[in-house]
């Protein structure tokens, strides 16, 4: 995680911050366009993070849920002020999977992750406020498609497919085999998952999580060990440390299809 310090002015910050802002180091450590975190370097730590008004009220609404499963920050905060949502949680200890410490080591954190998503997608989510993961993916990979917001210069090759019709037709043959009975992160790569000294500490970034078919997931973590490790010889390891029995590798060609459209289509 990059933190670069900085100083902003307080009065740019809702009211109700002023008091946790004063007095702390500050530091950026933003990873997207989209929206601003701050670290606010006081007592245990905290993030502020801020987006579009209107952006963040499921992440805010799934970070409070996995909490309550034991598998995330606590939200302290959330609030839609002027033109900009806000939220603060508590840091949760440890690094992202990308530290040094954990990628020296890739065999020993393959193993751990595919235990760890087991673990999660063993959670039971029948009181989940997002049960509609799969459908809410299908529906913007339709969007983006029929609107043409995909980078067409990605293809040939965008996520194993050489056109976005080709792809696109994937999805609209095979959609059907995708379940909805499993917690999802929805975002499931390195830099979302944060260890303690080899213990797993929490997720982060949750505003795509939900109900949805377990294979989102796995396609996400074999593709974030592929490019942080910058090699794919782990991805056999890990399906064997997660179940091969549980991995259907049509699903998870159907997945790279929907992913094209569904998070990628702008990169």
């Amino acid at each position: 995680m990059k933190l670069t310090p900085i100083q902003p002015d307080i009065a740019e910050f809702p009211a109700e911050f002023h008091s946790l802002l004063r007095g702390a180091a500050l530091y950026d450590s933003s990873c997207s366009q989209g929206a601003r975190v701050i670290f606010i370097d006081k007592n245990q730590g905290y993030f502020l993070k801020s987006a579009p008004a209107g952006t963040m009220a499921r992440e805010a609404e799934m970070m409070r849920y996995f909490h309550g499963k034991g598998l995330s920050a606590e939200v302290l905060s959330y609030l839609c002020e002027g033109d900009r949502d806000w939220f603060l949680t508590a840091k949760i200890p440890g690094d992202d999977c990308t530290a040094a410490t954990y990628l020296e080591q890739p065999e020993r954190l393959c193993d751990l992750l595919a235990e760890q998503l087991l673990l999660l997608h063993s959670v039971d989510c029948t009181d989940c406020p997002a049960p509609t993961h799969t459908e809410r993916n299908l529906a913007i990979a339709s969007h983006h498609f029929h609107t043409r917001q995909y980078n067409a210069g990605r293809f040939p090759g965008n996520r194993g497919y050489d056109t976005p019709e080709a792809a696109y037709a994937v999805i609209e043959g095979q959609k059907h085999l995708l379940q909805a009975d499993t917690l999802l992160h929805g975002d499931c790569c390195l830099p979302n998952i944060l260890l303690d000294d080899w213990k797993f500490s929490g997720y982060i970034d949750l505003g795509s999580s939900g109900v949805g078919d377990r294979h989102a997931d796995l396609f996400s973590v074999l593709w974030s060990l592929s490019f942080n490790l910058g090699t794919d010889k782990y991805r056999q390891r890990f399906i064997d440390a997660y179940g091969r029995d549980r991995v259907d590798e049509e699903r998870l060609r159907l997945i790279a299809a929907i992913e094209v459209f569904a998070s990628s289509y702008a990169e």
